[in-house]
């Protein structure tokens, strides 16, 4: 029943939230000097033309008049028309998912699978020159920008190496679309190559991401390991005589992960979902991040707030399976 309460909040903040995300990203993409009309119109275009287009398009209406139309609109999940595709933002948004999905996902496994342990290992060797070292490396990593560290491994990697390719899913024909992820779907055709194909244009995207995340993994999880593992109980366990592997694996990590386990919805957000604005800039990768860009370039209104809504929903929902890891994790969260 707890956890059933825990998914009810959550959902109760939907509604709120999304709506306090659109009224800001709306407001903030209409009074922007830019005028999409006279961009779509084109340079050629009449005043006359131009005023009728902005008829038909409904930006000659009040800004409020404008966003209860959308709100509107949105409750009926239509998110409207791409100004410039010409096609329901919903359509190139679910297009587009799946890549930064694969993208997200990959990034987040490879920073629990180098933060945490380095985390581990950092707190077992307190104040050590191993622990320094990792503690230089976790802060490196968070003070490095994205765009910097992404063009940087493009020149090593892909220019001058030529171990990966330079940006891109996917060389030649992509496998038949199962479930969008070309990994998954190179896997289900048994079509090894493309799978090496995918692999490697996966690397670098994944690696930007992930450095970041897993540099405050190491953080977490070393203050986590460190409080848990000066707790009475602990020393109550080596007095007991336990083998120290055994303290640590089993007590000490679980208790420290508590912490580590509720960032890791914050990380994925705030490292992924923003960072793969830039990453996939960078390297042309053909997710929703690159898509906002696009919309933000071009002044697609729709498009700009399409992206906001579908973020925070990733967002909301990633946080509440958090959320419910979380209460498996520690269960007093739900006696």
């Amino acid at each position: 029943m707890k956890r059933l309460a825990i998914i009810f909040s959550r959902l109760i903040w939907l509604v709120p939230t999304l709506l306090g995300l659109i009224a800001l990203v709306f407001t903030i993409s209409h009074v922007i000097p830019a005028d999409p009309v006279r961009v779509i119109a084109g340079e050629q275009a009449t005043a006359e033309q131009i005023a009728a287009l902005r008829t038909k398009l409904g930006f000659d209406r009040p800004l409020w008049e404008q966003f209860l139309a959308y709100i509107g609109k949105v409750a009926q999940g239509d998110l409207g028309m791409s100004l410039f595709s010409q096609r329901p933002i919903t359509e190139d948004l679910m297009a587009r998912l799946p890549a930064t999905l694969e993208l997200g996902i990959a990034a987040v496994f490879l920073a629990v699978f180098v933060g945490v342990p380095l985390g581990v290992v950092s707190a077992l060797f307190r104040n050590s020159p191993l622990d320094h070292a990792v503690r230089v490396v976790s802060v490196s990593g968070l003070a490095i920008a994205s765009f910097w560290l992404a063009m940087e491994l493009q020149l090593l990697f892909s220019m001058k190496l030529a171990w990966t390719p330079l940006s891109g899913r996917i060389d030649g024909f992509p496998p038949e679309p199962r479930s969008g992820f070309m990994t998954i779907d190179a896997i289900a055709d048994r079509d090894w190559e493309a799978l090496f194909s995918a692999l490697r244009h996966l690397a670098l995207p994944t690696l930007t991401l992930a450095l970041p995340a897993a540099a405050q993994l190491v953080r977490l999880t070393r203050a986590g390991v460190l409080e848990v593992i000066n707790s009475n109980h602990v020393l109550y366990q080596r007095a007991m005589g336990y083998p120290e592997r055994v303290i640590v694996w089993k007590y000490v990590l679980r208790a420290a992960m508590t912490a580590t386990v509720t960032q890791i919805g914050l990380i994925f957000g705030v490292y992924v979902l923003a960072g793969a604005i830039v990453v996939e800039t960078v390297f042309d990768w053909p997710g929703i991040g690159l898509f906002a860009v696009n919309s933000i370039l071009r002044s697609d209104y729709n498009g700009i707030v399409g992206f906001t809504i579908w973020a925070g929903l990733i967002f909301i929902l990633v946080n509440l399976i958090v959320d419910l890891v979380h209460s498996f994790v520690d269960p007093r969260i739900v006696r």
